[in-house]
């Protein structure tokens, strides 16, 4: 059971504040989200030291998303009665320890364990540091605006995916061990983040006995189910579109348009990822049914200029393409979460949210192994076209769910 503000008693003086500790969880958050995609610009590295084809670096992508996912479906939920902090930091300690296997088994087999146990550990952390934000939030500023932790939230979400490729890229152009920095770097960072969630308040009374533990469920009203299952598939466009730059955008640079810059790969995540985050954050005013329209447009028009960029060999095109389908998933994701949380009472809306979750970070893996397999056969701007077409025929089936009154 969640503690009010009135019911909390006041934290030891060897704690941070309800209000400093909204701001070192969204700081842990971060950081562990951003340690989760700073391989990306590392993939084609590994690739040219040990010889593998494309579609490996799609499965080692996609082990990370099949992380989240188990671990999302069998714990992401156990925050309930086991506590907000103590979650996020075991979480934390696990992201750690995806580090540490990095640095020490840097082959083949050690890269899929490290990104399986890197992605249970986001898997743990996500639904629990969104409740543990919104929480801390209502009791530092109980006056406040709701809406401002969700807003945090989902910037969090894509701003710490967008820093890992960005300084994956910069430390491989300028440090002399790229296979081995980033990962010490990220660490000493989740250590550091560890005993700083020590020090937070717990928002979650601990129940003398635990409820029997079962995997994640979902309860919505019949009539509801139309428009969760739109907002889910909305969620797993977005997530699909991140998945193919997270993975694959390094690779295409190198193969579609003759750029083997590992910074520049990294760069293209960015623009990707720093546009879903800018895009929440401009039109945080906006209702969600516009958001949800602006965000389809977008990520359509995004996933059309990224298929004309291959098809063309046009860099700048493949870059716009980035910023603009950025945006759009930016406002997809978070309007798909809103309409969710609205379907739901509160009772359930976890349980809702964390499905809606499973749904989207399932985007990042499905898809990506789908382009890896069929790389195998087609060109790459083959592969891309009929990814770009599949992902607006989801967005399609979409919007109409999730616009239809």
């Amino acid at each position: 059971m969640t503690l009010t503000a009135a019911a909390r008693p006041a934290a030891p003086t060897w704690r941070v504040s309800h209000g400093g500790g909204f701001w070192v969880i969204a700081a842990a958050f971060t950081i562990a989200l951003a340690f989760s995609t700073v391989p990306t610009p590392l993939y084609g590295i590994y690739q040219h030291r040990d010889g593998f084809p494309t579609w490996v670096i799609t499965v080692i992508y996609a082990m990370y998303a099949v992380g989240v996912v188990a671990s999302l479906y069998l714990v992401g939920h156990v925050s309930d009665w086991f506590g907000r902090r103590r979650v996020i930091l075991a979480a934390t300690l696990v992201e750690a320890v995806s580090a540490l296997i990095f640095v020490v088994w840097p082959d083949l087999t050690g890269l899929i364990i490290a990104r399986l146990i890197g992605g249970a550990g986001i898997g743990a952390m996500v639904a629990s540091a969104t409740a543990h934000l919104s929480e801390l939030r209502t009791i530092a500023r109980p006056d406040g605006d709701p809406a401002r932790s969700g807003l945090i939230s989902t910037v969090v979400n894509a701003g710490g995916l967008a820093i890992g490729p960005l300084v994956g890229g910069l430390l491989v152009r300028f440090v002399d061990s790229p296979l081995t920095t980033p990962y010490l770097i990220f660490l000493g960072l989740l250590l550091l983040s560890a005993l700083a969630i020590s020090l937070v308040p717990e928002t979650v009374e601990r129940a003398e006995e635990r409820p029997a533990y079962r995997p994640q469920a979902m309860s919505l009203p019949k009539d509801a189910l139309p428009r969760f299952f739109g907002a889910a598939t909305g969620a797993f466009a977005a997530f699909a579109l991140m998945g193919l730059f997270t993975a694959l955008a390094p690779t295409l640079l190198t193969l579609v348009f003759g750029q083997p810059s590992k910074l520049l790969g990294g760069i293209a995540t960015f623009a990707l990822m720093g546009a879903a985050a800018a895009a929440q954050v401009v039109f945080t005013r906006v209702t969600t049914r516009p958001q949800l329209k602006i965000g389809f447009a977008s990520m359509a028009a995004g996933l059309v200029v990224v298929s004309v960029s291959v098809l063309t060999v046009s860099i700048v095109l493949f870059f716009v393409g980035a910023v603009i389908g950025g945006a759009g998933t930016g406002l997809v994701f978070r309007s798909s979460v809103a309409t969710a949380a609205a379907l739901a009472e509160p009772a359930v809306r976890g349980e809702v949210l964390a499905a809606l979750f499973l749904g989207a970070y399932a985007g990042l893996s499905i898809p990506v192994l789908a382009i890896g397999v069929a790389l195998i056969w087609l060109p790459s701007p083959t592969a891309v076209v009929l990814f770009s077409a599949l992902d607006l025929v989801l967005l399609g089936w979409a919007a109409r769910r999730t616009l239809a009154r």
